[in-house]
């Protein structure tokens, strides 16, 4: 689910790709960084936040799932996902989107 704002796109698309190098704390920077007024940039910033937070759950239950083997698996997989959607996150926010992850609840 996605929806068009206006803001600066180039800064929407860096806070969900920033997630790829520095988790939910890149995303948190663009947050702090952006202009009061420019939904495009907060908005997609609080999203990614939300999402990083929910990949952070699930990497620390497979972590704990390792230890019968079933969680390297599940470690790959979460990594996989967690690229795939920031991807697909930063080419809308690109396109001037507020893009919303599936199965993500609204934490911040």
């Amino acid at each position: 689910m996605s929806s068009h704002a206006d803001g600066d796109t180039t800064l929407a698309a860096l806070a969900h790709a920033s997630a790829l190098i520095a988790s939910f704390l890149g995303p948190i920077l663009f947050l702090v960084l952006a202009d009061d007024d420019d939904e495009l940039v907060r908005e997609n910033a609080k999203n990614a936040i939300n999402f990083q937070i929910v990949i952070f759950v699930l990497a620390m239950v497979s972590v704990v799932l390792s230890l019968v083997l079933i969680g390297f698996l599940m470690l790959f997989v979460v990594g996989i996902v967690n690229v795939v959607f920031v991807l697909i996150a930063t080419v809308k926010a690109n396109n001037g989107e507020i893009y919303e992850y599936p199965f993500t609840p609204s934490i911040v």
